[in-house]
């Protein structure tokens, strides 16, 4: 049965461990029937008497196998019918903490709203006294300045009269010395004034003598005045007029000066015009003179690329060639050139005399041309001798074929050309001239003639 009081709880645990190691003791036992069963069913083969034991043995170890199950079921039951009863007291012990702590909560609550209301009941009763004594110490404050007001105004108002009072005895003091003064510098000045009226008449006299006789010599300096004022005028007009008469003379100095400047600057413009037109034209020819003498720099540059490619390798090695002149020749030659020139060409010829070296390749070269030429006259005379050579010779073969063909010859030969016995020429075809093959410029050099030519001065 389940138990009651506060250890509850605690003694229905205890029989929990006890039903739960029960349990597990019927469980080891069962565990150990169904080993000594499996050990002893495979010898059952051998003897059928211990067949039927081991057959009520199984069925004795199942009934205890159900009882087991049973107590264990009914140990189960008993388990939860504890917990449940656990968890009923648990509940009961939960719901009793929460009706304690609800009830202090409450208590607790009520005490604290107590003294919150006592509270603000004494922070209203402190503002208001706080109120009355702040309004107690204003009225006494307004109070306390109106009477200092009070005071100050009837101490100031009293200050003012006293001194008004005294500033009028000071016054009266003040007027009365004031008057004293008065009175002695009156009496004084007296016969001071009577000396001063006295004066003041005779400088009013004096004035209206000094009037007087300024208008009389203001009209005297005026009729003298306009005399050398007409003086002054007529000598004005005078030099007014010479003045202008110089002005008129400078202004047509001045225009004259004037047409002969445009004159002129229209004659020098003109004149700059021609200019301008003349040096527009030699520039024109300048520039056409310049423009023939670069393509004739070009051109000689062209020519002496040529002329480069042409050359043999002496004259790449020594391109000028050693002067036939001889010593004395050559020092008056340099000695004239030293000298100054006096007459234009020679001045002239001062200007070229850096092309000395252009002079001789190309006198050189001229010397050449002239040698080529005579080799090729005397080559074009060789070629011509044997043309006429051959053509002999082949009019000779021609001759002495027909001579043996023929048992009568009645032909004669004359310089190369067959003739009749009666004179009467016979024409035969002519044959081919043998020109001889023209030989490389290169070649040339190796002739006696154009040898000889080279060695000539």
């Amino acid at each position: 049965h389940p138990l009651k009081g506060p250890f509850a709880p605690t003694a229905a645990e205890a029989e929990l461990l006890l039903l739960q190691r029960q349990a597990l003791a019927e469980e080891e036992a069962a565990k150990t029937k169904r080993e000594l069963l499996a050990q002893i069913i495979p010898g059952g083969d051998s003897e059928a008497g211990e067949g039927s034991r081991g057959h009520s043995d199984l069925e004795e170890a199942d009934e205890q196998q159900n009882r087991a199950l049973r107590s264990h079921l009914h140990l189960t039951d008993r388990l939860l019918e504890l917990q449940l009863c656990r968890l009923s007291y648990l509940e009961e012990g939960f719901n009793t903490r929460v009706a304690a702590l609800k009830a202090e909560f409450e208590v607790e609550r009520k005490a604290i709203l107590e003294q919150g209301e006592w509270e603000s009941s004494c922070l209203q009763d402190m503002a208001l006294a706080r109120e009355q004594d702040h309004s107690n110490t204003d009225h006494e404050a307004i109070l306390n300045f109106q009477s200092a007001r009070d005071e100050i105004k009837n101490q100031s108002w009293q200050e003012q009269q006293y001194s008004r009072i005294q500033l009028v005895a000071r016054l009266e003091g003040l007027w009365d010395q004031i008057q004293k003064a008065r009175r002695s510098y009156a009496e004084a000045t007296e016969k001071k004034k009577i000396e001063f009226e006295e004066l003041k008449r005779k400088c009013e006299k004096s004035s209206r003598e000094i009037d007087t006789q300024a208008k009389k010599l203001q009209k005297l300096q005026v009729l003298a005045g306009i005399a050398a004022t007409k003086s002054q005028i007529a000598a004005h007009l005078r030099q007014s007029e010479e003045h202008i008469q110089r002005v008129r003379e400078e202004k047509e100095q001045v225009l004259h000066k004037l047409y002969k400047l445009r004159s002129e600057m229209t004659q020098a413009g003109a004149m700059a015009h021609s200019h301008l037109v003349t040096l527009i034209c030699q520039c024109n020819g300048t520039l056409k003179a310049l423009q023939q003498l670069v393509e004739k720099a070009q051109r000689i540059l062209r020519l002496a690329e040529m002329c480069r490619r042409l050359e043999t390798e002496e004259e790449k090695v020594v391109p000028f060639y050693r002067s036939s002149l001889a010593e004395w020749e050559q020092e008056d030659a340099r000695r004239v050139l030293e000298e100054t020139p006096t007459e234009p060409l020679a001045e002239i010829m001062q200007d070229y005399v850096g092309l000395e070296r252009f002079w001789q390749r190309f006198n050189k070269v001229k010397l050449e041309e002239k040698a080529l030429e005579r080799v090729r006259v005397t080559l074009a005379n060789r070629n011509q001798h044997l043309r006429e050579l051959l053509q002999q010779y082949l009019q000779g073969a021609a001759l002495s074929l027909k001579v043996v063909r023929d048992p009568h010859p009645l032909l004669t030969t004359k310089q190369g050309q067959p003739v009749l016995r009666d004179n009467r020429t016979w024409n035969t075809p002519r044959a081919t001239p043998f020109l001889a093959p023209a030989e490389a410029p290169w070649q040339i050099r190796d002739l006696p003639g154009a040898c000889h030519c080279l060695d000539m001065p």
